[in-house]
């Protein structure tokens, strides 16, 4: 059984969203929809910073009605439509007012696997979670979770940290995906992913 801890606010709130992006592998998304539990881990992110990075949504520090929830103080969620199919999670990150998120990419099915595979209607483990737009689906993540509290285990989402199953991480950090328009910032390499990890994405 995993005796899994809520990460604190404090843990977002630090100021670089590379470094945070880093972190965030290894760690645990709970996911309580519906009545229904999926438990899984992060495998890959992408760090996005709104004040300098031409491939953030807010940049360049732009407040819109889609990106207003990147201004709050980090440790919320923020889900946006991508394409008008997928449906897209990320973690605000920074102080109030500096519009960082990470993307998370792929996780790790860890518990509820019947639960993901229903929702995506699949039965092929590694190819469930893969993808932004393919663990969005399998954890059940909607606009309807968009600026969620992720640092309270009471939230219909929320991220933690496995009590007692700490391990060193090989990290292989590398540009990131699908940001060519982002001109000189595409090269940017702020795509983080566990090594041989199966669950990572396909560049």
């Amino acid at each position: 059984m995993l005796n899994i801890k809520a990460l604190p606010q404090s843990f977002y709130l630090e100021g670089d969203v590379v470094d945070i992006s880093k972190k965030l592998l290894g760690k645990i998304i709970v996911t309580d929809i519906d009545a229904e539990t999926t438990i899984s881990r992060i495998v890959e992110t992408e760090a996005y910073n709104g004040s300098m990075d031409k491939a953030c949504h807010a940049y360049p520090n732009r407040k819109t009605p889609r990106t207003e929830v990147m201004f709050k103080e980090g440790g919320r969620s923020y889900v946006y439509l991508c394409y008008g199919i997928h449906y897209l999670f990320n973690i605000v990150t920074n102080k109030e007012n500096e519009p960082n998120a990470v993307l998370i990419r792929a996780v790790e099915p860890l518990r509820g696997l019947d639960i993901m595979e229903n929702r995506r209607k699949i039965h092929n483990r590694i190819n469930l979670t893969n993808g932004p737009g393919k663990l969005a689906g399998a954890l059940g993540i909607t606009r309807n979770l968009n600026d969620i509290t992720l640092y309270d285990s009471n939230s219909s989402i929320w991220l933690g940290v496995e009590e007692g199953g700490g391990q060193d991480l090989e990290i292989i950090q590398t540009t990131r995906v699908g940001v060519d328009y982002a001109e000189e910032d595409a090269l940017l390499c702020w795509r983080f992913y566990i090594k041989d990890n199966p669950y990572v994405s396909r560049k």
